[in-house]
């Protein structure tokens, strides 16, 4: 499924979601500018589940930075552009209301732990379920941390309507039938994994979809329950009062 637009309106300048993006696209477009030093790169700043947990070490002129904040250089990195522009689409989809309702400090922390969150989701389940040669695979792109973005709009607007297309038709469904059924996705695709024993997806990191899913919902539900942030129903009671 394809994400186009949503019906809420867009009342403040989303700059931390605008600055993910550019920063995304600033860094990708670095990977291709590097040619066939590109692969290099990618296992510099990916994460790489046996180098992050110690059972692996890069050649030293590879590890430029320490494997710790290769958890969140990596969510900087992208496969290609397809990798790229669907991650960059979601985000910029539902990024900018989640951001609105959270505020743009709070958004910030929040995107970087559900990003946190998901990584470490995905290399545990591979050192878990996946063969040795994905261990030192390097994990990279932004889905997990956009994933934990989907489930708090999962929770905050899912009297929303979404447009978008599924193959070639376009659709227009609920926020909540939209993301559920993205989620339920992802899930299967995770349980196949584990039974397959590739727990990498093919190459698609689903258990880091799953887990920065499911975090950034429980986040946002504890956000609504504190009153730190309003969910669709209550900000609209609150805007005709």
């Amino acid at each position: 499924m394809i994400p186009l637009k949503d019906d809420n309106p867009t009342r403040t300048v989303p700059f931390v979601t605008y600055g993910i993006i550019f920063a995304c696209v600033a860094v990708f477009l670095w990977e291709v500018s590097l040619g066939e030093r590109a692969e290099a790169a990618i296992y510099a700043f990916g994460l790489v589940p046996d180098v992050l947990m110690g059972h692996a070490h890069l050649p030293h002129r590879l590890a430029l930075v320490p494997p710790w904040l290769t958890v969140f250089t990596s969510m900087f990195l992208h496969g290609g552009w397809t990798h790229l522009l669907g991650n960059m689409l979601y985000l910029y989809v539902f990024g900018n209301h989640v951001e609105r309702s959270m505020g743009h400090a709070r958004y910030l922390a929040f995107y970087f732990a559900g990003g946190f969150v998901a990584t470490m989701a995905q290399t545990l389940m591979t050192l878990a379920f996946g063969s040795a040669a994905e261990a030192r695979v390097p994990n990279l792109g932004a889905s997990g941390a956009i994933a934990a973005v989907l489930g708090a709009y999962f929770v905050l607007y899912p009297k929303s309507t979404v447009r978008g297309l599924v193959v070639i038709f376009p659709v227009q469904l609920s926020a909540w039938f939209f993301l559920g059924a993205w989620f339920l996705y992802q899930l299967i695709e995770a349980n196949f994994g584990i039974f397959g024993s590739a727990a990498n997806g093919g190459g698609v990191a689903f258990f880091a979809h799953v887990g920065g899913f499911v975090f950034g919902a429980i986040v946002a539900w504890l956000l609504t329950g504190a009153g730190v942030v309003a969910p669709q129903d209550r900000s609209a009671a609150l805007r005709t009062a």
